[in-house]
Parts: C-alpha cells; sequence; structure tokens
C-alpha cells in the first residue's frame, strides 16, 4: 500500500503487540519535527544570573539605584545574586549586613523567591533570588452589560 502511494512505511510502535506502523512521507515527518524544535528553540529563555554587590554601609539613594537594577533583573527572569562585602572593622558588625538581606528580602517578596538562603563565606555574604512564575489572569466572565429581571 505504501509502495502504491509512493510513501513510507514507519515503524511506530515496535514493542506493541502487533507492531504498529503507519503510512507517512518520512523526509516530510522529519522536516516539520525538525522545524518545530527549531520554534521551540527560538521562544526559550535561558536565565542567567545577575550580580548586585553591596556593601553593609549603603546609603539610601545608592541602595535604591541597586534594588532598581534587581527588579529590573527579576522582571527579565533573571536571578539575582545579592553580595555584601565586608572590610575591616565591618566583619565585627555582620548583623547589618543580615539586616540589609532581611530589607532586600522584604521588598522583592512580591516578585521574587530566595533560591539560596544568606549565607556568610569569608568576607561576603551571599543570597540568591529568583523571580516568581508569572501570574496567569484569571478568566473575566463576558456579558452583554443587561442584567436579566
Amino acid at each position: 500500500m505504501a509502495q502504491a502511494k509512493n510513501l513510507d512505511l514507519v515503524e511506530v510502535s515496535p514493542t506493541a503487540r502487533p507492531p504498529v506502523c503507519r503510512i507517512m512521507d518520512y523526509g516530510k515527518f522529519k522536516y516539520e519535527e525538525n522545524r518545530k524544535a527549531r520554534k521551540a528553540k527560538k521562544k526559550q529563555h535561558v536565565v542567567q544570573i545577575k550580580e548586585v554587590k553591596m556593601r553593609p554601609k549603603i546609603e539610601d539613594h545608592d541602595y535604591g539605584f541597586k534594588m532598581d537594577h534587581a527588579r529590573e533583573f527579576l522582571n527579565e527572569r533573571n536571578k539575582v545574586k545579592f553580595t555584601i562585602m565586608f572590610r575591616g572593622r565591618e566583619m565585627a558588625h555582620q548583623d547589618i549586613g543580615r539586616r540589609l538581606i532581611d530589607k532586600i528580602v522584604s521588598e522583592l517578596t512580591e516578585i521574587a523567591a530566595i533560591e539560596t538562603p544568606a549565607r556568610s563565606e569569608g568576607r561576603t555574604l551571599t543570597m540568591v533570588m529568583m523571580p516568581k512564575p508569572p501570574k496567569v489572569a484569571a478568566p473575566v466572565a463576558k456579558g452583554d452589560g443587561k442584567e436579566s429581571s
């Protein structure tokens, strides 16, 4: 039957009893499959880790500026690594860095979730936040605007 239609006989499921075969143009099938794969690859987003570095004694304006950048990174669906660097005597006051991390978490809690909690590594305190999945809007019931009596 396949030869009469100038098509290929392709075995779909060899383990089934009896084996399942399909009559199709195999070249066209492979082409369509590759096309779908290319299209899916084009739409996918590669997540990057962006880093925001701060010091424990950061001023309000600098803090706001860096938080705007962090929000921008999270809205672009990238992860953000917050690094707080301590120098000299600041190492004795790591609680200031922890409070700064808590402030960051409270500000970004609606758009991001903590992936890696804050941890101290030598002279740095690091934390990684990832964007929360976008919320799907609930469908709105369509009506003609008239109430029935």
